[in-house]
């Protein structure tokens, strides 16, 4: 054939390169990993607690939680949207600006600095209220983390405001963790010198705990994908 010349494909042609182009992406689909999931993305919406007060970034709930779950073959990408100082208000007045349209999942944990303020604890009830419905009405997963009022609050406070997680929870339609620092408040050398925060090692015992919550809370949004 002369240089430059083009020989018009034959049916015989166009088959053979079909073949090939199916053969091609066989190839390319065995080359992937096999059960590889896109990462589920939770936003971890919160207060200091959240945020990693004193801390690293590395060793902030948000970090440690999400290498725990990749320890364990879960792949999710964890936003930290924790803010120190936010009361459940303060969560809800940025709620649509950190939620993405691509949020699968939700940790909220807020209410801790309500009830060091002594906030009413119906205020409080009615911002966590508002929070879980918007995160209900977009299709987002959701964990709602407890907290336990101090005693020195008295009975009604304690009552009312204890009282207000699991209520919530389960009128939302929300995953319920208990008490998110079970097993730290208590324990002096896992509590910074301000005696409120986590230490590094608070953090991963709090870690250890939720983890079995989050790992449902993961199958939850995949479920909800399809």
């Amino acid at each position: 054939m002369p240089r430059g010349e083009v020989q018009p494909l034959t049916r015989r042609g166009i088959l053979a390169l079909a073949g090939a182009a199916l053969l091609s992406a066989a190839r390319a689909g065995a080359q992937q990993p096999s059960g590889q999931e896109k990462p589920v993305k939770i936003l971890a919406l919160g207060d200091s607690l959240t945020a990693g007060y004193g801390l690293p970034a590395s060793d902030a709930f948000p970090a440690k939680l999400q290498a725990a779950l990749k320890a364990r073959g879960v792949a999710a990408d964890i936003v930290n949207a924790g803010v120190s100082g936010d009361t459940a208000s303060d969560g809800l007045a940025r709620l649509d600006w950190a939620l993405s349209p691509d949020t699968d999942a939700a940790i909220v944990e807020l209410g801790a600095n309500d009830m060091l303020r002594g906030v009413d604890p119906a205020v409080t009830r009615k911002a966590l209220a508002a929070i879980l419905d918007r995160l209900r009405r977009r299709h987002v997963a959701t964990l709602l983390c407890g907290m336990i009022a101090a005693p020195n609050l008295g009975r009604d406070y304690a009552d009312a405001f204890n009282a207000m997680y699991p209520d919530l929870a389960k009128s939302y339609g929300a995953l319920y963790y208990p008490f998110f620092l079970d097993g730290v408040a208590t324990v002096r050398a896992l509590i910074q010198p301000d005696g409120m925060h986590p230490t590094a090692a608070g953090i991963d015992a709090i870690v250890e705990r939720i983890l079995p919550s989050v790992q449902e809370l993961v199958a939850r949004a995949r479920d909800g994908r399809t």
